[in-house]
């Protein structure tokens, strides 16, 4: 190879691309009643490239509240003012057909029982060029 060209050609491998981000639907497990579960809110990286900085959101379903602490922790991940919603952000460098989880507790009400729904996880980036698959709802069912 021509030794001006390999500069070119390493850049071009770094440099970043559409990377396709989508979420991965899971439920959590089921807790009881003023018990904790927590949201596994997995993201995978479809491809063709590594992906840029990307945020996490977690919404929780009414009935229930994010606790602290996260996964990726309290310097990346942001709660809002009335705990049931948490946005946690990761750097760049996840390759394509790899994943990412941020880890959210849950703290479900005394009162409820069921199935809690309304619960979201979303993924944003500003390299995805495919924004169908970028969120999915996730339900609590409340156990005896």
């Amino acid at each position: 190879m021509h030794p001006l060209l390999a500069p070119v050609l390493a850049a071009a491998v770094i440099a970043a691309g559409p990377a396709d981000l989508r979420v991965i639907p899971m439920n959590p497990d089921p807790a009881p009643a003023g018990g904790i579960t927590t949201v596994h809110a997995f993201v995978a990286n479809n491809g063709p490239n590594t992906a840029g900085a990307f945020t996490i959101t977690v919404h929780a379903p009414a009935g229930a509240h994010v606790q602290q602490p996260t996964f990726p922790g309290p310097d990346r991940c942001t709660l809002d003012d009335a705990d049931v919603e948490v946005v946690c952000s990761f750097p760049a460098g996840l390759e394509a057909l790899r994943s990412a989880t941020a880890l959210v507790p849950l703290q479900l009400d005394d009162d409820v029982s069921g199935v809690l729904r309304g619960g979201r996880v979303t993924v944003r980036s500003a390299e995805d060029p495919d924004h169908r698959n970028d969120s999915a709802p996730y339900e609590v069912r409340v156990s005896e």
